[in-house]
């Protein structure tokens, strides 16, 4: 695929950093993004990938804040049935599109973009939310217990599958009593046990599956690290973060700050837009 000449990771990072340091860490409640931006240049499409135990409406609160700013948003379906497949399926997606691309990806969704992006020269920007970032040869459940501070694996319950090449498999939910704590500690309890209640289960298959492609060694990225998760260790959020020399926020939050935070979610995503645009 050819196109414009893409401007420099470090070009781009400067350029979100000012944008995000206008507002993205520490937004109170009331400071959702109300109107459109002031640019009339071309926008990317923003493609939104969630992780596991959860669907693409883990989204709609900023989902909502970004159409309200007048941004074309698709939230995809992840199918979350093992790390090459559902890459696949978002790449798929990714390439049905025209025009800049900047790709969002929640939890375990961040290993999905991480390698679904690779090579796609129209992804001018990923964003990482409380998400896994893996590198080409890691396997996510190594990445996984690399920090400690994660309470998610014994919070985990297996119900015996039948993979569809007929070998056997798992498919893991978090527990109901579990759920709250490990995912969702800063959303209200109502709104926990619902999302509970209707959790999409991943394939076990996924923390095994060892990561073939690192989009973020050539895209450049903005990591928000939720520094109350318990599901993916904020230490290694941070060392991720790091190691793909980032713009990073920080927020006071759980595993779910789309739910908790989603004004701040909101602002990193249209940081990385603003820079795609003002190349």
């Amino acid at each position: 695929m050819t196109g414009p000449h893409p401007m420099s990771r470090r070009a781009l990072v400067a350029a979100g950093a000012a944008a995000v340091a206008a507002g993205a860490t520490g937004l109170p409640a009331h400071a959702a993004p109300s109107t459109p931006d002031d640019d009339t240049l071309a926008r990317p499409t923003l493609v939104l990938v969630h992780g596991a135990f959860a669907d693409g409406s883990s989204w709609a609160p900023v989902v909502e804040r970004l159409q309200r700013a007048g941004y074309t948003v698709r939230a995809v379906a992840n199918p979350l049935r093992g790390l090459a497949a559902d890459a696949a399926h978002v790449r798929a997606v990714l390439t049905s599109l025209t025009g800049p691309v900047v790709l969002a990806g929640h939890s375990y969704g961040g290993a999905v973009i991480t390698e679904a992006a690779a090579g796609l020269a129209h992804v001018k920007a990923l964003v990482y939310v409380a998400a896994f970032v893996p590198d080409a040869g890691e396997v996510l459940g190594e990445l996984a217990d690399r920090f400690p501070g994660s309470e998610l694996q014994p919070a985990l319950t297996a119900v015996p599958v039948t993979a569809p090449d007929g070998t056997p498999d798992a498919d893991l939910y978090i527990r109901a009593d579990r759920f709250r704590r490990v995912f969702a500690a800063d959303v209200p309890a109502a709104t926990a046990r619902l999302l509970a209640s209707v959790q999409r289960p991943l394939s076990a298959s996924a923390f095994g599956a060892k990561a073939t492609a690192a989009a973020w060694r050539t895209i450049p990225s903005w990591h928000l690290v939720a520094a109350r998760d318990r599901a993916i260790a904020p230490a290694l959020q941070r060392f991720q973060a790091r190691r793909a020399h980032a713009h990073t926020v920080e927020i006071a939050g759980s595993h779910l700050p789309l739910r908790s935070h989603p004004d701040a979610v909101t602002a990193l995503i249209r940081a990385a837009a603003r820079a795609v645009t003002a190349h």
